[in-house]
């Protein structure tokens, strides 16, 4: 037997049912910890997942500024058109080009609602793990996760604001009154 003991006198010790019913439970553990793992499908998030959203978010990024270059440059033209007869059917051409360029918006927010879903699954999957091992974060706060948050903190442009604007419009407009 694996946890018989022998002494020179005695038979082997038998474990005692604390100790039997004790490792029990740790084995059920083991045995729901790996299925938790598996759950996690790590693989399938590292080789799949996570670079599909870096690729969705960097077509996002070319889209977006492809549109704005666009718009930009038909905006630019308009302003050079020479007021001559065909001024306003150039003006049109331009703001159709514009318009154009604007559809940019559907593809991005088609790619962000994939990223959006990755990012969903990985933390579903994140939190089913931590809730299965009973993981807790440390206490504190990492001081590397604190310089990084107050750098951005400083560095932040104010631009739109989550919940609506940080500012009024009426104290923008006030600015060039």
């Amino acid at each position: 037997m694996l946890f018989a003991r022998k002494t020179r006198d005695s038979a082997p010790e038998r474990p005692s049912p604390a100790v039997i019913h004790e490792l029990v439970e740790i084995a059920e553990y083991i045995s729901h910890l790996r299925q938790e793992i598996a759950a996690l499908r790590a693989n399938e998030i590292t080789r799949d997942r996570i670079p599909m959203a870096h690729e969705e978010l960097g077509n996002v990024l070319e889209a977006t500024a492809g549109a704005t270059n666009r718009i930009m440059a038909s905006a630019e033209e308009m302003l050079s058109l020479p007021e001559d007869a065909d001024y306003r059917v150039n003006v049109e051409a331009k703001i159709y080009e514009i318009f154009e360029a604007c559809a940019f918006q559907d593809i991005t927010g088609q790619r962000i609602s994939k990223v959006v879903e990755a990012l969903r699954q990985l933390e579903l999957r994140l939190a089913r793990f931590a809730n299965a091992v009973k993981a807790r974060d440390e206490s504190g706060v990492d001081p590397s996760e604190a310089d990084r948050l107050g750098r951005a903190e400083r560095l932040l442009l104010n631009g739109p604001q989550i919940g609506g604007p940080a500012t009024s419009q009426d104290d923008i407009d006030a600015l060039f009154a």
